[in-house]
């Protein structure tokens, strides 16, 4: 019956892994969306070589442990051939070495199922086991290196091959305290003769990990020391007292020990240095971020962008690819072994087996859970492997020989389990490894699913331009189709281009470093294709490609004659012009001076935002001056000549929108800092939709700059508003102060108004077509950073005579 199970799950196995390496022999084809590319064929040979390697393996258990159990090597099979072809596609190089050392393992793996079933001599010579590999880890100090050319020296060995020993020694030391706590019928924390060798073998081993600053497995030596001696006695004091001993520590080394304050700052908070010292962690959470509920595909993310993926990031390589599905599906494999583990233990023949078969599955679980909690910030982050799946010959190994020790604990046949007073211990710790798998899985659900949109549009998520070079971005035109931002390329080597520059304040910008602005961040999601486009093809393209569709183009109300000659009378001068449809909020110009070029970003990105001048603000919509008398026409509508008392006033404002955001799907600024009247302050946005109400029956329009966006099935669909018009002032009295400022000879009325900030003057000019007027009713805002009035009435004049015209 264990042949039959361990050989069906074996062949489940090889079906995932022969799924895995097909979708990554194809993914460029996919990424690419051509045929015509160079497929990844180099991953089949560890492929092939752990086909190989567990059929050996197989045959080997069904030879020499008939009644062993038939779960764990399946799972480590399966876990093994995983991290083997991530590892694979991250780093072919590093994949032939991990290849490598999965032979040796396999062959260490089946020697090791030769040894006496009962393991006696690891318990007669428990003291040589534990010294030699002290010993060895010893030499490290003398003679380790680091392949990577930094950190701790925690290796031995040239020439391209390198051992850990501090990975044996973990095995090592659960094995001693197996054959320790055996040797003695009767364990009391008390009983100092008992207790205090143990202590101090595990304390000098500690100390020696400390020396190497091997933090991760220090940590793992504290856990499977009072695991073991909570196992022994069933007292949970010591686990109360071990938990206090770690916060201690970890108090303690936060301020004395430089590389714990490192770690556990980015623990506690990782977004006040997300390019320095929280590097790894912040792109790890956000490679699961990426990966959201199905991930982006395998061979289809972005894992090399964080460090060392293939080792100590390999949870978050996975997540990424294969998203929350995939990372459940290896929680579940690794809490298999832990707890099949759990159950050879209470199954054990004798108290040192089961002491040994508990302390293996318990060294599993909670260096796994370390390392996962790590990746997702659910725990400071210790740099150890993920068993079975991480890069490195010695993790591979050591994982390897306490499978095979597993295997052979559970090869019973016809003997009784050893007795057991109180299995509470043992459920106790099944229990809470349950509840950290469960924790972990929670927490990936939290990143991937919650956090996950907001930390995908942050600026330092290299992940989505990457993917923008792949999918073609729609374009933004205006009212006639003129293109304004455009993509050109190819899938590969798609890039943005600005063909007016001087919009860039309003259109804006999306960059690989300094992410994105304006409408372009606005209307980001129809840009992208993740909204216009039907469900089913979002879906479709994200589960085959793992990208959103092409983007859809977007039609904007600007009109780009009357806009080129906006800014040519702006031309040097600082300030802003918005002319807009009274009746329907169409913004037909929007100028904001002085402008940047969007195309430089690359080399003149870095020194835009500390200019003076501010040319990255749209001062049209963001730009925030004193009201001064700029409104005078409107107040005159409302009031007549009586003067408003300052209660009055803030509440014609209130009604005016003064006091609140307009509603437009663009980027935009409210005074939301002074609520006395005197003090306000207004955007000219703001100024142009109440300004409107005098040329079109005293309402204020709903404003508009996205009108319609070009979809695949309907072709172009209108936009709605964002708002409602609503009436601000009486038709008659809008009317009646239209006609009392009416410019002589000309079909609108206008207005100069003055305010002064910091001792500089503000210019104001608003004005509109007048009540009577045939054709398409116009208001106008001008805005300008200087007294010049003559430049205000030589922009009124040339816009209006341009635009009443058309």
């Amino acid at each position: 019956m264990a042949d039959e199970t361990q050989s069906r799950l074996l062949r489940w196995a090889t079906l995932v892994l022969l799924i895995q390496s097909t979708v990554l022999t194809l993914s460029p084809a996919v990424r690419e969306r051509t045929w015509d590319v160079d497929y990844r064929l180099s991953h089949w040979l560890g492929f092939f070589v752990w086909l190989a390697l567990m059929n050996f393996a197989h045959r080997a258990t069904i030879k020499l442990l008939p009644e062993r159990d038939p779960y764990l090597l399946p799972a480590a099979a399966l876990l093994g051939g995983w991290g083997l072809l991530t590892i694979w596609r991250l780093d072919e190089t590093f994949g032939l070495r991990q290849t490598t050392w999965l032979v040796v393992s396999t062959i260490v793996f089946t020697l090791a199922l030769y040894v006496p079933k009962n393991l006696s001599f690891l318990r007669r010579y428990k003291y040589v086991l534990l010294g030699s590999g002290l010993l060895i880890t010893a030499l490290t100090l003398l003679l380790g290196t680091n392949p990577l050319g930094i950190g701790p020296d925690l290796w031995l060995g040239c020439c391209g091959v390198y051992f850990q020993p501090s990975e044996p020694l973990k095995l090592l030391l659960v094995i001693y305290l197996s054959a320790y706590l055996a040797d003695r019928v009767s364990f009391r924390l008390t009983s100092l003769p008992l207790f205090v060798p143990t202590l101090v073998v595990t304390g000098l081993a500690l100390l020696l990990l400390l020396v190497q600053r091997d933090l991760g497995t220090a940590s793992i030596f504290v856990f499977i020391f009072t695991i073991m001696i909570f196992l022994a006695t069933g007292k949970r004091r010591v686990l109360l007292s071990v938990f206090f001993f770690l916060a201690l520590a970890l108090f303690v080394g936060y301020f004395y020990i430089d590389v714990v304050h490192i770690r556990v700052q980015a623990w506690l908070d990782p977004w006040i240095d997300p390019s320095g010292q929280s590097y790894q962690i912040v792109q790890s959470l956000l490679a699961v971020a990426n990966g959201g509920t199905i991930g982006r595909g395998l061979g289809l993310g972005s894992p090399s962008l964080v460090p060392v993926a293939i080792s100590d990031f390999i949870f978050a390589a996975i997540a990424e690819e294969t998203g929350l599905l995939g990372t459940m599906g290896l929680l579940l494999l690794i809490w298999l072994i832990v707890s099949r583990g759990m159950i050879i233990a209470l199954r054990s023949a004798d108290r040192f087996r089961r002491y040994l078969a508990a302390g293996i599955a318990a060294y599993l679980g909670i260096q796994s859970l370390l390392i996962m909690g790590g990746n997702l910030r659910l725990l400071p982050l210790t740099g150890v492997t993920l068993p079975f799946v991480s890069y490195g010959g010695s993790s591979l190994l050591t994982s390897f020989i306490a499978l095979a020790i597993l295997l052979i604990i559970s090869n019973v046949e016809d003997s009784e389990p050893a007795p057991l007073e109180d299995p509470k211990p043992y459920t106790f710790l099944a229990g809470t490894l349950a509840l950290g798998f469960a924790s972990v899985a929670l927490t990936c659900a939290w990143w991937a699913v919650i956090r996950g949109p907001d930390l995908l549009s942050r600026t330092d998520n290299a992940r989505r331009s990457i993917a923008d070079r792949y999918v073609q971005r729609g374009e933004l035109l205006d009212r006639n189709n003129q293109p304004i931002n455009i993509t050109q390329g190819e899938s590969g080597t798609y890039n943005r281009i600005y063909l007016y520059p001087n919009l860039a304040p309003i259109s804006g910008y999306t960059h690989p470093i300094f992410g994105q602005a304006g409408l372009e961040a606005t209307l980001d999601n129809y840009l992208r294709g993740l909204h216009g486009n039907p469900s089913s093809l979002i879906w479709w393209e994200h589960l085959l490609y793992g990208t959103p569709p092409p983007g859809l183009d977007v039609r904007l109300s600007i009109d780009l004659s009357l806009q080129q000659t906006t800014d040519q009378l702006l031309g040097d001068h600082v300030g802003s012009v918005i002319l807009m449809n009274a009746q329907t909020g169409e913004i037909l110009i929007m100028a904001s001076h002085p402008a940047y070029d969007p195309n430089k970003l690359d080399t003149e990105g870095d020194a835009l935002a500390s200019i003076p001048s501010a040319p990255l603000v749209n001062r049209a919509a963001q730009g925030l001056y004193p009201i001064g008398n700029a409104l005078l026409p409107l107040i005159q509508a409302e009031f007549g000549i009586v003067q408003p008392t300052e209660s009055e006033l803030e509440n014609f404002y209130q009604k005016l929108g003064l006091y609140r955001a307009p509603s437009i799907n663009m980027p935009v600024a409210f005074d939301s800092q002074h609520k006395v009247v005197k003090d306000l302050k207004m955007s000219p946005l703001q100024a142009g939709i109440a300004a409107a109400s005098l040329s079109y029956q005293g309402i204020e329009p709903a404003p508009r700059i996205a009108m319609a966006v070009n979809t695949l099935q309907q072709g172009w669909v209108v936009l709605p508003a964002e708002n409602q018009p609503v009436e601000v002032i009486q038709p008659a009295a809008a009317n009646e102060a239209a006609l009392a400022f009416v410019i002589e000879g000309k079909p609108y009325w206008s207005h100069i108004g003055r305010a002064t900030v910091d001792g500089h003057l503000i210019t104001w000019l608003i004005a509109g077509t007048l009540p009577d007027w045939s054709g398409t009713p116009l208001v106008l805002v001008v805005a300008l950073e200087e007294n010049n009035v003559l430049l205000a009435n030589q922009i009124r004049s040339s816009i209006f005579s341009l635009a009443l015209n058309q």
